[in-house]
């Protein structure tokens, strides 16, 4: 069952606490506080560090990407990239069969 989205278009916040709701046999506010709490679980956890592995799903990690130099599109003048840190999402093997 997907999300009441149709093909093409992009799925959004409202539309995955709507199908959450409807699944779950739960009102908008009770769906939308669930979805904060998953999100903000994993978030929580990406700053710390860890790793969130949602067996079946996927495996969310933060990399960090090294400073480096690059060039200004407009002048060419090389400009100084600042290291940060990236979120990561690897696809679990259940996530991929679904799409073949």
């Amino acid at each position: 069952m997907g999300l009441p989205a149709l093909e093409g278009e992009i799925v959004n916040k409202n539309d995955l606490v709507a199908h959450v709701a409807d699944t779950a046999g739960l009102s908008k506010i009770e769906a939308t506080k669930a979805v904060d709490a998953v999100f903000d679980g994993i978030i929580g956890s990406l700053k710390k560090g860890d790793e969130v592995r949602l067996v079946g799903f996927g495996t969310f990690a933060v990399t960090d990407r090294a400073a480096s130099e690059g060039r200004n599109p407009r002048t060419g003048e090389p400009i100084s990239i600042p290291a940060s840190r990236l979120p990561k999402f690897k696809p679990g093997k259940t996530l991929k069969d679904s799409l073949n």
